[in-house]
């Protein structure tokens, strides 16, 4: 997670909402992804969608299922779908999203072996987050 956290922080330099990813296969790191909506001007790029979409490509394969993603924020809808598709094997999440998370939204979206581990590094996610708003705001 600190990893994730690490790539928040790049999102959080860039002026992006600070949601940092890693991919992990058999303990080693195979993709890393931070929010780049604002900077692709892309809707669905996602810290998760990048992640996976590099996990992917250097797998060679489209599913994850022995691959664990490590994420500061509970992903939305679309990136828990995506997740879902991807039959990954374990995700790890640091902070909840009341509101748009995949577990309010539609909480059948992974699929139904993904292991699911919530609340690692959660303060420090959470604040990072609060931090960007707060600074937005201003």
């Amino acid at each position: 997670m600190r990893q994730a956290l690490a790539q928040a922080q790049l999102a959080y330099e860039a002026g992006e909402v600070p949601v940092g990813a890693v991919m992990v296969l058999d303990g080693r790191v195979i993709s890393r992804g931070f929010n780049q909506t604002e900077a692709l001007r892309d809707p669905t790029a996602h810290a998760e969608m990048l992640a996976i979409t590099a996990a992917t490509h250097y797998l060679g394969a489209k599913y994850l299922s022995q691959c664990t993603l490590y994420v500061t924020l509970e992903p939305c809808l679309m990136c828990g779908a995506a997740l879902g598709w991807a039959q990954l094997g374990g995700l790890v999440i640091g902070a909840p999203d009341l509101k748009k998370g995949y577990q309010v939204m539609q909480p059948k979206a992974l699929h139904p072996k993904t292991k699911v581990i919530s609340g690692i590094l959660a303060d420090e996610c959470q604040a990072m987050l609060l931090s960007f708003f707060a600074q937005l705001r201003k």
